[in-house]
């Protein structure tokens, strides 16, 4: 099987972190892979918040606030869970939009950020190291905007990327045949 094809295929997300650094060089390396993605224009929509180790506990502390409020409270176990999904792998990543006036250009755009977060997780798996794309409500909130001092009116979080070696073994998700989702016009 074709290598990338390889890569691609089994790709999976990956929820849950080792207390393992990932090198330095491969962080920049899926950098580096992200901004190759598909830009019609070359606009170069995209822009990367490595977070840090204090910004990352504010971030957890919003994510956990966000969801007590949604559920009128956490329990302990909750909490943790949560405190776990977002702040335990080793690198947290911001990816921001950087919005446009031409509504089909800031869809592409958008398109393009999506295509290098992709770039981005194949590169970091063909490495032996998991990631996730997430875009829980916390990356939705006026006090991650605040936090990370970015402008509502001229850029959009689209999530962040969470890296690191995978805490066990992940089973790949399941996807709808081919034979289901192609079509063909005569």
């Amino acid at each position: 099987m074709n290598p990338i094809f390889k890569t691609i295929k089994e790709r999976s997300t990956v929820h849950f972190y080792l207390d393992k650094p990932v090198p330095e060089e491969l962080v920049n390396a899926a950098l580096e892979a992200a901004i190759r993605a598909p830009n019609h224009k070359l606009t170069n929509p995209w822009r990367f918040i490595r977070i840090g180790p204090k910004t990352r506990d504010k971030i957890t502390d919003i994510a956990v606030a966000l969801k007590a409020k949604k559920l009128g409270g956490l329990s302990e176990a909750a909490e943790a869970k949560v405190r776990k999904k977002v702040g335990s792998s080793p690198v947290m990543v911001v990816v921001v939009h950087e919005l446009n006036d031409d509504p089909l250009r800031c869809k592409e755009d958008y398109a393009s950020c999506a295509c290098a977060i992709q770039n981005a997780s194949l590169l970091l798996w063909s490495e032996g190291i998991g990631s996730k794309w997430s875009t829980g409500g916390y990356s939705r909130t006026d006090a991650l905007y605040e936090l990370l001092n970015i402008d509502r009116n001229s850029q959009e979080i689209i999530g962040s990327i969470f890296m690191g070696y995978a805490e066990k073994e992940h089973v790949h998700s399941t996807r709808r045949p081919l034979a289901d989702v192609l079509s063909t016009t005569e």
